[in-house]
């Protein structure tokens, strides 16, 4: 017997956030809050891995250093009472790029409201997957448009030595962030792109290592559409592309370094398209967008339909006499 754990019906846009959904770093309302330069900051994080490595380290994650240095100024009195609720508050700062967050629920309505796609509850799901920090992400005016995030988070809790002996939470007394409990790099992005694949975001008792057949995963790669800005998405982009997904490069309007950034990968076939960082309704990059969605629409109705045929088969008939 046939039993396939999902229909496989979920269309998965997948989005970046920095760049793709927003003009800039989703940092900016944090350093404002606390009155610091935010060119000074990141001029600072570019210099650390050479600061580090003149004094003897070896081994280097750089993706994680501009992390470890909020926590820094945590520590230092730079960012005082900086909590996981205040980073929540500071995510509803953030301005969107210009159709966002509208555009998400109508590329959802569009699927949704199609009877030959209604007919095989085929629907829309949108995941954030970023290098950035995810309560600032869950405080934005995006939030209630997506259906889940992967991104990084501080924790205020502390597990010292010993703590099994102790009872409850324990919680830095001030309440600042004091550790980071969960991040995102641009080549660990590809883990929450199987999470997705697999359907452990779901359910948990998926393992996302499990060897788990094709016919059983919840969103196949293929019926994935993944929209991005830049080079260090090229993994990600990769996976997509190669497991017959669609990919999508966005770069800010008017800027002529994020035009030819973007240009630069279709010319290296990285992405299948790119456009403006514009999703109102007739814009190109919307109107990409929903047909890319459409077409694996099509194709879902096609392969279940060729699946039922196989399956069933032609209903037997009377032989014409001779």
């Amino acid at each position: 017997m046939n039993r396939q754990l999902f229909p496989q019906t979920v269309i998965a846009m997948i989005w970046d956030f920095d760049k793709t959904l927003i003009p800039g770093n989703m940092q900016g309302p944090l350093f404002r809050h606390f009155g610091i330069e935010e060119s000074a900051f990141w001029d600072e994080v570019d210099g650390l891995e050479e600061w580090y490595t003149a004094r003897g380290a070896d081994l280097i994650a750089r993706d994680r250093l501009y992390l470890d240095h909020i926590l820094t100024y945590v520590r230092e009195g730079r960012m005082p009472g900086l909590s996981n609720a205040l980073l929540r508050s500071l995510g509803a700062e953030m301005n969107f790029h210009r159709g966002i967050p509208d555009f998400l629920e109508l590329v959802r309505k569009s699927i949704e409201s199609e009877p030959r796609f209604a007919e095989h509850q085929i629907k829309v799901e949108h995941y954030i997957v970023s290098t950035g920090l995810r309560q600032m992400i869950l405080g934005s005016a995006i939030a209630p448009f997506v259906d889940d995030v992967w991104a990084c988070e501080f924790t205020e809790m502390i597990a010292p030595p010993g703590y099994r002996d102790q009872q409850g939470q324990l919680f830095s007394p001030d309440g600042e962030i004091r550790q980071l409990i969960y991040t995102i790099d641009n080549t660990s992005k590809t883990r929450a792109l199987f999470e997705i694949n697999k359907g452990t975001n779901r359910n948990p008792a998926i393992d996302v290592n499990a060897k788990m057949a094709q016919e059983d995963r919840r969103v196949p790669f293929q019926n994935m559409i993944y929209i991005a800005d830049g080079p260090s998405d090229v993994p990600v982009f990769s996976v997509v592309d190669a497991n017959g997904g669609r990919t999508y490069a966005v770069y800010r309007p008017g800027s002529q370094g994020e035009f030819e950034q973007a240009a630069r990968l279709l010319e290296q076939d990285r992405v299948d398209a790119f456009g403006e960082a514009d999703y109102s309704e007739s814009s190109h990059t919307a109107m990409w967008l929903t047909h890319a969605a459409h077409g694996i629409a099509r194709r879902i109705v096609n392969d279940r339909a060729e699946a039922l045929n196989e399956r069933v088969g032609l209903p037997p008939r009377h032989v014409a006499d001779d």
